[in-house]
């Protein structure tokens, strides 16, 4: 019994010793980046990277996000077990881990010279929703997996419709899981660079149309450090970013609350 709860003490131990350093090399770079930057902050000089970015994530989740969820809705709830099935999910793994490089080039020679868009917020807009396409139909799918069976069993049980279960039943269980993948596919459209600037460009003005070339904040963030000149103005950039992600995770929190509905 001594021994065991030596065990436990130990592995406790290396737990919250894990949990410090992590805790400790995300507060020491904040502070960094914080730091360096805070007196380099010019909101007006950001305004066009920071329209740039809305408008990226704005299409790139609102192409992957129902497709997505709408692909791990057949995979779960429709789908028969078999060869085809485990093909689509092979090939959704791969795809998650193809470099967002690899996107970019596809996007340019795709939407940027064959459908002809140019290199436009638009064709970065699209690049990236196929990039985080295989992140939102994972976690999606491994979402509704958690939804318990008796849940789908009482509500057909009640009459109601089998689309009606999921639509009213199902995806509001599962909300949490799903707003992790599209949480997570909110940093990463934020914070890719080669797939959009091989896309979209690098023109550094505020948008009056998804036709228009533009820069993110990522890619002006880029930008600078590769400049080596603008090195303060980049720490600047940086924690605009930082803050623009916080902003766009709480309103996908906010909007998951009202999804799930009164607990």
């Amino acid at each position: 019994m001594q021994q065991k709860s030596f065990k436990e003490t130990v592995l406790y131990g290396l737990l919250g010793l894990a949990t410090t350093i992590t805790l400790g090399f995300l507060f020491w770079i904040l502070s960094y980046v914080i730091i360096n930057g805070i007196a380099h902050i010019e909101l007006s000089k950001l305004t066009p990277a920071i329209v740039t970015t809305v408008y990226m994530v704005g299409i790139g989740l609102g192409i992957a996000v129902p497709i997505g969820i709408g692909a791990a809705i057949y995979l779960n709830e429709y789908a028969r077990p078999g060869k085809f099935v485990n093909a689509i999910r092979f090939a959704t793994e791969c795809l998650a881990a193809v470099p967002s490089i690899i996107f970019g080039l596809f996007g340019m020679m795709f939407f940027v010279k064959q459908m002809g868009f140019g290199w436009s917020i638009l064709s970065g807009g699209l690049t990236v929703s196929i990039m985080i396409l295989p992140t939102v139909v994972k976690t999606t799918e491994e979402a509704l997996k958690t939804v318990p069976l008796s849940y789908r069993e009482g509500s057909l049980a009640l009459g109601a419709t089998k689309l009606s279960t999921i639509m009213k039943v199902v995806l509001p269980s599962a909300v949490p899981g799903i707003l992790t993948g599209v949480v997570f596919s909110t940093g990463r459209i934020i914070g890719e660079t080669a797939a959009i600037y091989l896309t979209a460009g690098m023109v550094f003005r505020v948008p009056q149309s998804v036709m228009q070339s533009g820069r993110t904040l990522s890619v002006h963030l880029y930008v600078l450090a590769n400049e080596g000149i603008s090195i303060s103005e980049a720490y600047g950039t940086a924690i605009v970013l930082l803050v623009v992600v916080f902003v766009l995770n709480l309103i996908s929190y906010a909007i998951a609350g009202k999804l799930s509905g009164p607990k």
